[in-house]
């Protein structure tokens, strides 16, 4: 089991990576991971309990004792993505299924990624998480809400069809998670470590699953949906920390912030885009190319906090 948690906790850090390989693997062998499209749900659901079994009581407290960097994160996480990609979506004139695809992607709350990156730049990683567990409750309705009101301008967005997909694929999930941990305890704790690499293989499924039915439009749309994606996450990771400093958040707290902002939870904006939007078939790939590159930028993000971190604190050593 120790070994399991730690090849878990290390594959974790290179999701990104891994996400890559095997899309590079279903994009050339396309048989071997078309079935996966069939299971997103299932997938993005595991994901979410393992996140629901990861959650203690002390993170709930987090949201009590930070009451105003929670509401500041969530406000920003649920303003910030949504209006920059109807704005991105409006201004680029995206095709309709490329739009609602970016818009699912912007209205989704922040994803269990950003407590790693957290961690791995030295934020508050219990604020992240705090944060992520606020956006991730509401999201049955703010998400849906959301999405009925900016993307409808290009598709028919139905408001109740969504609400069902969020609570069947995220709060029910979290919920049981936080139940099977409670009742399980310190033997649910134990095992609980195998959670990262259990979540790293069905985001990378998801993502290869779709890269494998949808090879040719990749080639044909994916540089545009790249280029939308990375200033989607630019303007989140950009905009959460320019809030963040606004309000004179300590450094740990603008880390958290500014990431928690700019990644999102874009495992939902798949399994929403494949339930919802079946006849428009590229509305999953900016969450796919999302999945990629907020992990990419994420890591670079945290590694260049973590250095200005580091060097600040040689400086005051030095004085």
């Amino acid at each position: 089991m120790k070994t399991l948690n730690a090849i878990g906790t290390a594959l974790s850090r290179y999701v990104a990576v891994i996400i890559v390989a095997l899309s590079v693997w279903a994009f050339f062998m396309p048989s071997l991971f078309s079935w996966a499209t069939s299971y997103t749900t299932v997938f993005l659901g595991v994901i979410m309990f393992g996140m629901g079994l990861t959650i203690k009581a002390q993170d709930f407290k987090v949201v009590f004792t930070h009451p105003k960097e929670i509401v500041l994160g969530v406000i920003a996480q649920y303003t910030i993505m949504p209006l920059a990609a109807w704005l991105l979506a409006w201004a680029l004139d995206l095709p309709a299924d490329i739009a609602i695809g970016v818009i699912l992607v912007g209205c989704c709350p922040g994803g269990t990624a950003s407590n790693v990156i957290t961690y791995i730049a030295r934020g508050n990683v219990p604020l992240s998480v705090g944060m992520t567990i606020a956006s991730t409750l509401l999201a049955p309705i703010v998400t849906p809400a959301l999405v009925f009101c900016l993307g409808g301008a290009w598709v028919d967005v139905s408001f109740w069809a969504m609400f069902a997909s969020v609570v069947q694929v995220v709060l029910l999930p979290v919920i049981a998670g936080v139940l099977v941990s409670t009742v399980g305890g310190e033997a649910i704790e134990r095992a609980g470590g195998i959670m990262p690499l259990v979540s790293v293989l069905a985001i990378a499924l998801i993502v290869a699953g779709i890269t494998a039915n949808n090879g040719s439009k990749i080639v044909e749309s994916g540089a545009l949906v790249l280029a939308v994606v990375a200033l989607h996450n630019g303007i989140g990771l950009a905009a959460g920390y320019g809030i963040s400093r606004l309000f004179k958040l300590d450094y740990d707290k603008t880390t958290a912030l500014a990431v928690e902002v700019g990644m999102q939870n874009s495992g939902l904006a798949v399994s929403l885009a494949a339930a919802n939007f079946a006849a428009n078939p590229l509305a999953t790939l900016p969450g796919a190319i999302f999945s990629i590159w907020h992990n990419i930028a994420g890591s670079i993000f945290a590694n260049v906090r973590r250095r200005g971190m580091e060097k600040a604190e040689r400086g005051i050593d030095n004085g």
